[in-house]
C-alpha cells in the first residue's frame, strides 16, 4: 500500500513539474496570465508556473513576410489596376499582440489590404509608376499606424507587381514612341542650327580671305582623288580667267 501510494505521489509531482516549467525560446516573450488577468511577458529561457492558476500564451518576435494577395483598384485619374504587396513586420509588444488582437497575422493582412486599395485609389497612375518610393512610405506609415495597439511594427511595404490594362499598355507604348520621335527631331533641328552657326562663320572668315577658298578647293580635290575611278570637276579662279577674256576681247577690237 505505502508503495502505491508513493508511486501516486511521484506521477502528481511530475504532472506538476510538467505543467509549472516552460522554456521560451531567444525569439519568443511568454504572456503570463495569472486566473485570467495579465501579469506580464516573461522570457526568454526557463518559465516557472504556479499549476492551475497561471496559464501562458506565447508570441513570435521574428519578423513576419506576408504577401498581399492582387488588389484590384481604381486610380484617382480613372484607370483599373491590379496591384500586390509584401509586407514586413513584428511583434514589438507581447502583451498587446495577444490581448488586443484575436489574430494579429490575419487581422494585419486585411488591414494591408484594405490601405492598398485606399492608397492606390487616393494617387494617378503616373504617380504610382514614377514615384514607387513614396506610395511604398505612405503605405508603410498608413498601415503601421493600425497595427500599433495591436502591439505590431511595420517595417517595410513594397509593391511588387502592378498590372496594367492591355489597351493602357498599347497607349502608354504609343506615347513613349511619340515621345522619342520628339526628342529625336528636336536633337536633329539642333544639329542642323548649330551646323548653319558654323558655316556662317567659316563663310564670314572665308570672305576675309579669298585665298582661302582657293586652299579650301585645292584640300577637297585632295581629298577625293583617293578613289581612282572619280570624276574631277575642277572649278578655275576668275582671277584667272578674266586676264585672257580682256586680252581676246583686245584683239577682237
Amino acid at each position: 500500500m505505502g508503495y502505491f501510494t508513493t508511486s501516486i505521489l511521484i506521477i502528481v509531482i511530475l504532472v506538476l513539474l510538467t505543467s509549472a516549467i516552460r522554456i521560451v525560446q531567444e525569439y519568443e516573450r511568454g504572456v503570463i496570465f495569472r486566473l485570467g488577468r495579465v501579469v506580464g511577458a516573461r522570457g526568454p529561457g526557463l518559465i516557472f508556473l504556479i499549476p492551475f492558476i497561471e496559464r501562458m500564451q506565447k508570441a513570435d518576435l521574428r519578423v513576419v513576410t506576408m504577401d498581399v494577395p492582387s488588389q484590384e483598384a481604381i486610380t484617382n485619374d480613372n484607370v483599373t489596376i491590379k496591384v500586390n504587396a509584401i509586407v514586413y513586420f513584428q511583434v514589438v509588444n507581447p502583451v498587446q499582440s495577444v490581448v488586443n488582437v484575436l489574430d494579429y497575422f490575419r487581422a494585419t493582412s486585411q488591414l494591408s489590404q484594405t490601405t492598398l486599395r485606399s492608397i492606390m485609389g487616393q494617387s494617378q497612375l503616373d504617380e504610382i509608376l514614377a514615384k514607387r518610393e513614396e506610395i511604398n512610405q505612405r503605405l508603410q506609415k498608413t498601415i503601421d499606424e493600425g497595427t500599433e495597439s495591436w502591439g505590431i511594427k511595420v517595417n517595410l511595404v513594397e509593391i511588387r507587381d502592378l498590372e496594367l490594362p492591355s489597351t493602357m499598355q498599347r497607349a502608354m507604348a504609343a506615347q513613349a514612341e511619340a515621345e522619342r520621335e520628339r526628342r529625336a527631331k528636336i536633337i536633329h533641328a539642333d544639329g542642323e542650327y548649330q551646323a548653319s552657326e558654323k558655316l556662317a562663320q567659316a563663310a564670314q572668315i572665308i570672305s576675309q580671305a579669298p585665298a582661302a577658298m582657293q586652299l579650301r578647293y585645292l584640300q577637297t580635290i585632295r581629298e577625293i582623288t583617293t578613289d581612282k575611278a572619280s570624276t574631277i570637276v575642277f572649278p578655275l579662279p576668275m582671277d584667272l580667267i578674266m586676264p585672257l577674256v580682256k586680252l581676246l576681247e583686245k584683239k577682237e577690237k
